[in-house]
């Protein structure tokens, strides 16, 4: 795992966590995983494709996210509702945006594929080359969990490989 590939999305998650949340956030237990991701409640998982290959998880247990659906709403929200999906969908929407800015400015070429929400406790499956990052946020609203698997393309690497010629 390259960490050019995943630095933006952390510096991302944090700068739209702060700036939607209002407040401070801090990063905790940042590790490396290779197995499956483990839902904690209302997730929403982005896929991407091209010269670099991924995921990114954006997940938050039902009482978080339904305080961070009230803050951005302006008003208080019920679990049930669907803005509370929604709203999770959007910050990692905005995480995403802020993140391939980034990507797009260093040359890669890809396409990012539309958030996929995740509840009750399903969980993502990895493949045999996938290793993530993990780590959380504790944000004004409560504890965001972060999960990035990105890599570069089996395309992208064989081209990054060097040949050896006697």
């Amino acid at each position: 795992m390259k960490m050019q590939l995943i630095q933006p999305f952390i510096s991302a998650a944090d700068s739209v966590l702060a700036h939607a949340l209002d407040g401070p956030t801090r990063i905790g237990d940042l590790t490396m995983e290779e197995d499956g991701y483990r839902q904690k409640g209302v997730a929403a998982v982005i896929t991407i494709s091209g010269e670099i290959e991924g995921r990114v998880i954006l997940d938050m247990d039902s009482a978080a996210a339904v305080r961070v659906a009230s803050a951005l709403a302006g008003s208080e929200v019920d679990a049930s509702e669907q803005v509370v999906r929604e709203t999770v969908c959007e910050l990692a929407n905005m995480v995403i945006g802020n993140a391939v800015t980034l990507l797009n400015d260093r040359g890669y070429q890809f396409k990012v594929h539309p958030p996929e929400i995740r509840s009750n406790g399903e969980n993502v499956r990895s493949t045999a080359e996938t290793e993530a990052m993990a780590m959380y946020f504790d944000t004004p609203a409560g504890r965001v969990f972060v999960n990035i698997a990105m890599r570069y393309s089996s395309q992208r690497r064989s081209e990054q490989t060097p040949v050896l010629t006697n």
